[in-house]
């Protein structure tokens, strides 16, 4: 005799969920431990009513994202590649480069990238994410609320 279910697994519906506005300084973070916090975030995982095909994660927005920490030599040896499309078009380039230049915030967007999953669910997520170099950002009307990664782990935070 089976046992009778007492409840069922309860998918969200896209007008069903409710997106919070989440501000991270990322001042001396540790850059991968801050993007899987960040990504959790984008996909809804840290919610109770997750549901792995609908968007139910929060919009977050990453402030100083040029003063982010890599530990060990990877400011030195981390290289990032990306192809011209042209025969032989491979360029490369240092995280020190990029933490050095115009866009020091691609280091963050491409890190949190990296750990969504493949896929135009993935994309839509991605969209929600915005990542300044500095301290100011546009979405004070939003009311984004705080959230300190540093003080979750002391492996979070380091200076550099």
């Amino acid at each position: 005799m089976a046992a009778e279910l007492t409840h069922a697994t309860r998918s969200v519906k896209p007008v069903e969920v409710d997106k919070k506005w989440v501000l991270i300084d990322a001042s001396g973070l540790v850059v991968g431990r801050l993007a899987s916090l960040v990504a959790m975030r984008l996909r809804g995982k840290h919610k109770a009513s997750y549901t792995p095909h609908v968007d139910c994660g929060d919009n977050v927005i990453v402030v100083n994202a040029d003063k982010v920490v890599l530990t060990g030599r990877k400011r030195d040896q981390k290289v990032y590649y990306h192809h011209t499309g042209y025969p032989g078009g491979i360029k490369e380039r240092s995280a020190k480069s990029i933490l050095e230049g115009r866009f020091p915030e691609r280091i963050v967007e491409k890190a949190v990238e990296r750990m969504l999953p493949r896929g135009p669910l993935a994309r839509r997520q991605l969209g929600n994410l915005r990542v300044y170099k500095g301290k100011e950002h546009p979405h004070e009307a939003q009311q984004p609320v705080s959230l300190d990664i540093g003080a979750l782990n002391r492996k979070n935070a380091r200076s550099a």
